[in-house]
């Protein structure tokens, strides 16, 4: 979300909805990436670890992730995983009838399997494919979406390469130069995006970037922009990295977004990581950006996160006063797990 897309995510909010959805549409993944926090046990609250929840596919599945949307009636919706392309042939239904809604869809995938070519033809798809790294590192990291996989499998495409920076590739000089130049010289890749890794309570791991480390990061992209123009790293969402929200409650992405796992109905909180992130140490790109855009001051006196806060009051006040079950055109009740419409 951009400047651009505040006076609509705000009416949005008036009217009682969240603008943003972010549906993790599979369980499933052929990858075991270190530091991935959807398979993290405390991802989905500690009751229930993401591969043990239930999961549609088929049919069910195209029936299932549309009902969620018409219900929701977001601006944007993020299909995340899981891998989403393992259901690349629902996708292949949900996606064009998304296009139809005039939804905007941004697709998260490792690009571990080729992405069909007619996709290429959507016009309101984003595909961002995420990177570790070199291809050193990557490969070992991402195995088997392999540096070589990801290049036959974006052809055709144009795509957003998106890398989380961890502790271990700061001790390299040039290290996301090197990154950013060989990105860059793909005629596929149209933008580059890094996010900083985003720690759990009590993560010790390797990839925990250290405060001297995060500074020295954000510094770095910054010098970057310059030499890179398909780096995306604009001055308010490396502002955004330097003094993140304090908590979930002040994050305009975590208040805005609705968060569903691979079940269709369990909802991921606080926010995208789930758990209980290191709000402090956030590293999220989106909600740097929306952290920064919200310190900005109409008419240089009310900051723009003061009125989506008393907007979102008021959007949950219009909530509290609606039919909790959807209704179609018809009147008739809409099931939004199962998307069955039921008469009257």
């Amino acid at each position: 979300m951009t400047k651009a897309d505040i006076v609509p995510a705000w009416k949005t909010i008036l009217l009682g909805r969240k603008p943003l959805l972010s549906i993790e549409i599979t369980k499933e993944c052929p990858l075991r990436c270190p530091g991935c926090y959807a398979y993290e046990p405390a991802h989905l609250g500690g009751s229930v670890t993401l591969r043990q929840l239930s999961d549609y596919r088929g049919p069910a599945l195209v029936d299932a992730v549309l009902a969620l949307v018409r219900q929701h009636r977001p601006l944007h919706v993020s299909l995340v995983g899981g891998e989403p392309l393992v259901r690349y042939r629902e996708l292949g239904s949900i996606l064009p009838q998304l296009e139809k809604m005039r939804v905007e869809v941004q697709l998260v995938t490792s690009a571990v399997r080729p992405i069909p070519r007619e996709w290429a033809n959507l016009r309101n798809l984003h595909l961002v494919v995420s990177v570790d790294g070199l291809q050193p590192e990557h490969d070992e990291r991402r195995k088997p979406a392999t540096y070589d996989k990801i290049l036959q499998h974006i052809l055709g495409h144009s795509v957003i390469i998106h890398c989380t920076v961890t502790n271990q590739m700061v001790g390299r000089i040039n290290y996301l130069a090197e990154f950013c130049r060989y990105w860059s010289e793909r005629a596929e890749v149209r933008k580059i995006w890094f996010s900083l890794f985003t720690p759990q309570q009590g993560d010790v791991s390797p990839e925990r970037l250290g405060p001297a480390e995060r500074k020295s990061v954000i510094a770095e992209i910054a010098g970057l922009r310059r030499l890179f123009p398909k780096l995306y790293a604009p001055e308010v969402v490396l502002q955004g990295f330097l003094a993140p929200p304090d908590s979930p409650a002040e994050c305009i992405f975590a208040r805005t977004t609705t968060c569903v796992s691979a079940d269709l109905s369990t909802e991921v909180l606080p926010c995208q990581f789930g758990g209980q992130p290191v709000c402090s140490q956030c590293g999220c790109i989106a909600s740097a950006g929306l952290a920064a855009i919200g310190r900005f001051r109409l008419a240089g006196m009310v900051p723009i996160s003061s009125i989506f806060a008393a907007s979102l009051r008021i959007g949950q006040i219009v909530r509290d006063r609606s039919v909790a079950t959807p209704r179609t055109e018809s009147g008739a009740s809409l099931d939004p797990k199962s998307g069955v419409t039921q008469a009257e």
